[in-house]
């Protein structure tokens, strides 16, 4: 859950460096937007498994994270190399995998009085907001404040990636992260990853070209989906769960 995968090299490279893709994020929408279809639909099957097979989906659900987490490098790796052919089946499978990995959380949400499907739609819309605000002050940073950021921003998120996994570990061994503490650590996801939405629109037309839209999709993916998730954690730890 991590979006840091071009900031240490765009640190080296972006010194005064102007931009190399100024539509790279134009060409890019389409497939974030496909991306997240896809993911909603991986979602929707995840759901429909606990429903069905319950007992099926714990066992699915571990195989689908470490099959994503394999994809999500390999399919990076193809598009940053420029096969687009080849590229584009491993995002859109990744992407569904990345949706049934998150059908658990959702579940949650759903199950969880004051979030529900409302809870659900206020994250997505946080992520439209976001997507906002990160066009209209991401593409003005100067040089200064915009590596500034990235470095922040990059520090902050992989912080986080340690704490979320240390997390995970834990209750792996039924230890749970306190409501207050998960409260902290959302919020903080929620700042660390709209301030990743800022970020994309500077360094992304800075580090890729035009015709390199899929992996900047790709990393335009990972902030959007992070911002949904930490929101949607963050709806649940102050709503309480069921």
């Amino acid at each position: 859950m991590s979006n840091t995968s071009n900031f240490r090299q765009a640190m080296r490279d972006l010194r005064g460096q102007s931009l190399v893709g100024p539509n790279v994020i134009s060409n890019a929408l389409p497939f974030l937007g496909g991306g997240l279809v896809l993911t909603a639909v991986g979602t929707y099957g995840g759901l429909g498994v606990m429903r069905s097979a319950p007992a099926l989906f714990m066992p699915s659900f571990f195989v689908a994270i470490v099959a994503s987490l394999i994809l999500f490098f390999v399919a990076r790796n193809v598009a940053e190399n420029g096969n687009k052919s080849t590229a584009l089946p491993l995002l859109a499978i990744y992407s569904l995998l990345s949706g049934y990995t998150l059908s658990g959380l959702v579940s949650v949400a759903l199950g969880t009085t004051g979030v529900g499907l409302t809870g659900i739609g206020i994250a997505a819309l946080g992520c439209g907001v976001a997507f906002v605000l990160g066009r209209n002050i991401g593409s003005n940073l100067s040089d200064q404040d915009g590596m500034a950021l990235t470095k922040t921003i990059s520090l902050g998120v992989i912080a986080l990636l340690v704490v979320v996994l240390a997390q995970f570990v834990f209750a792996l061994f039924g230890v749970f992260t306190p409501t207050w503490l998960e409260i902290a650590i959302s919020g903080l996801g929620v700042l660390l990853f709209t301030g990743s939405a800022v970020v994309d629109f500077y360094i992304l037309p800075r580090t890729y070209r035009d015709d390199q839209y899929l992996p900047a999709a790709l990393s335009m993916y990972l902030t959007y989906i992070n911002l949904f998730v930490f929101i949607l954690r963050l709806l649940i730890a102050i709503n309480g769960r069921d």
